[in-house]
C-alpha cells in the first residue's frame, strides 16, 4: 500500500512545485484569506452495490495509513453504481459522473469517444501492464493507449450443473437427454448476444467490429452468412426445439430443490454463490459442452470479458494524480485478492491468480477452461444487442425450426445485413 503513496508524493511535489511558480510569478504576494485557506476536494467512487461497504472501509484505511495530508485534502465518497448504470451515466453526462467509477470493458471506445476516460501514465501503466494478465491489459488498451485499469478477468461464462442428474457434462446432445429423462430443464439465454453467439463462434464463424482512435464504430467483420454460419444455425434450432430447452433469465433460483427444474444453467461467477449452496454436493461447473451438427462436433465458444475501473480527466492536476492513485490501489493485488475471498470476483492480477483458494474455486476454474474458446470481448455498437436480441427471440419462437439450408442462408444475409448497418 505504500507504494502507491510514494507515487502520490512525488507526482505532487512536481504539482505543488508548478503550481508555486505559478502563484509567485502571477500573483505577486497575494496574502488575501483566499490564498491561505485549502478548501477540501471530493472524490466520488461509483462501485456496484456488493462491495460498497468493502470498498470504502478499504478507501478509509488507505487513506490512514497514507498520511493525514491526504485525508485532509479530500473527501472520497463511495456510493452504489453498477458497472452497466455507471457507464450510462458517463455517457450521458461526463462532468456529472463520478471521478473514478466500474465499468464492463466492451464500454470502453464509448467512454474513450465521451472524453470520460483520463488515459494511464507513468509507473500507473507500468504496474497495470506488469501485474496483470495479458487479456485483461489488452481489454483496456484502445489504439495502443490503456485507458483503464483491469480488476476482474471473470466476466465470462461457463455451465453449471447438477452432477446428480447430469452424467455427461461434455456433450450438449447428452445433457438433453439427461434432463429429458429427469424432468429438467437445462437453461440458456438464447435472447441475448452475448450469450447466443456461441454457437457461431464454435463453428468458427466471426462477429467483430473495428473502432477509431476516438472510439468510433468503423467497420464490421462478419461471416455468419456463410455455411459456418448455417451450421451454428442449425445448432441453435435443434437446442431451442428440445423439449428440456428452457430461456434463461437469472435462473439461477432454479436450482433451489424445493421446486426448481434447473439440472443445467449457462450463465458466470456470479450465480456461483447461489448455486453452489442449492446443490451441495452435487455442485458442479465446467466448460461449456460440444454440440453436434451433420456428424461433425463443434466447441462451444463465448465472449471473453474483463471489469475495469476508470478515472475521469480532471481540470485540477493534483486531483487527478490522486485519482490515479486511488484507482491503482481500488485494483491492485490487496484489492482484487480481497474481493476474491469476500464476494467470489475472479482477479485479473497474476499474483492473485496464483493463490490457491483461486485456483482451487470450481466456478473460476470452468471459467479459466472456457477462456481457452472464447473471443475477447470488444466493442460492440448498442444496435448489435437489439438486433441479436430479436434473432434470439424469432429462434425461441420456432421461426427457424422447419427451415432448409437455403432458407437459413438467407435468414443470416438479412442478420449480417443488419449488424453491418448497426452504429
Amino acid at each position: 500500500m505504500k507504494k502507491y503513496f510514494k507515487i502520490i508524493s512525488f507526482l505532487l511535489l512536481c504539482v505543488m512545485a508548478v503550481s508555486m511558480l505559478t502563484a509567485c510569478f502571477g500573483r505577486g504576494n497575494d496574502s488575501s484569506e483566499d490564498s491561505q485557506t485549502t478548501k477540501k476536494s471530493e472524490i466520488r467512487v461509483w462501485v456496484p452495490e456488493e462491495v460498497v461497504k468493502l470498498t470504502r472501509d478499504a478507501v478509509n484505511g488507505w487513506l490512514e495509513k497514507g498520511g493525514k495530508q491526504y485525508a485532509s485534502k479530500y473527501t472520497v465518497t463511495v456510493t452504489a453504481m453498477s458497472e452497466d448504470n455507471s457507464a450510462t451515466q458517463m455517457l450521458t453526462d461526463v462532468d456529472a459522473g463520478a471521478d473514478i467509477f466500474g465499468f464492463a470493458q466492451d464500454q470502453l471506445a464509448r467512454l474513450v469517444a465521451a472524453g470520460a476516460l483520463s488515459p494511464l501514465g507513468g509507473d500507473f501503466l507500468t504496474a497495470v501492464q506488469n501485474n496483470n494478465d495479458e487479456g485483461s491489459v489488452k481489454a483496456a488498451t484502445l489504439q495502443d493507449k490503456v485507458y483503464a485499469y483491469p480488476q476482474t478477468s471473470d466476466n465470462g461464462y461457463f455451465m453449471y450443473y447438477d452432477k446428480s442428474v447430469i452424467k455427461d457434462p461434455a456433450t450438449l446432445e447428452n445433457i438433453l437427454e439427461d434432463c429429458k429423462a429427469a424432468g429438467k430443464k437445462f437453461y440458456m439465454n438464447m435472447q441475448s448476444g452475448w450469450y447466443n453467439v456461441t454457437f457461431f463462434f464454435g463453428a468458427g464463424a466471426q462477429i467483430s467490429y473495428d473502432v477509431d482512435k476516438n472510439g468510433n464504430i468503423t467497420n464490421c467483420n462478419s461471416s455468419l452468412a456463410t455455411e459456418k454460419g448455417v451450421t451454428a444455425l442449425k445448432g441453435m434450432v435443434a437446442l431451442t426445439s428440445h423439449p428440456a430447452y428452457a430461456q434463461s433469465e437469472n435462473a439461477s433460483s432454479k436450482f433451489n430443490p424445493k421446486g426448481g427444474d434447473a439440472a443445467a444453467l449457462i450463465s458466470g461467477v456470479w450465480d456461483s454463490e447461489v448455486i453452489s449452496n442449492f446443490l451441495g454436493e452435487n455442485y458442479g461447473a465446467v466448460k461449456l459442452p460440444t454440440y453436434t451438427v451433420d456428424g461433425t462436433k463443434y466447441q462451444m465458444g463465448s465472449f471473453g470479458g474483463y471489469k475495469m475501473i476508470g478515472v475521469k480527466p480532471q481540470k485540477d492536476s493534483e486531483k487527478l494524480v490522486f485519482c490515479h492513485a486511488l484507482a491503482a490501489f481500488l485494483s491492485g493485488e490487496e484489492m482484487q485478492t480481497l474481493r476474491f475471498k469476500e464476494k467470489g470476483w475472479g482477479p485479473s492480477n497474476k499474483n492473485a491468480q496464483s493463490l490457491q483458494d483461486v485456483k482451487e474455486n470450481i466456478a473460476l476454474s470452468a471459467l479459466a477452461s472456457q477462456l481457452e474458446h472464447s473471443v475477447a470481448q470488444g466493442q460492440y455498437p448498442n444496435e448489435f444487442w437489439n438486433i441479436m436480441e430479436a434473432f434470439g427471440t424469432d429462434l425461441n419462437s420456432g421461426k427457424f425450426a422447419a427451415n432448409t439450408d437455403e432458407q437459413l442462408l438467407n435468414a443470416l444475409k438479412s442478420l449480417e445485413n443488419d449488424l453491418k448497418g448497426a452504429k
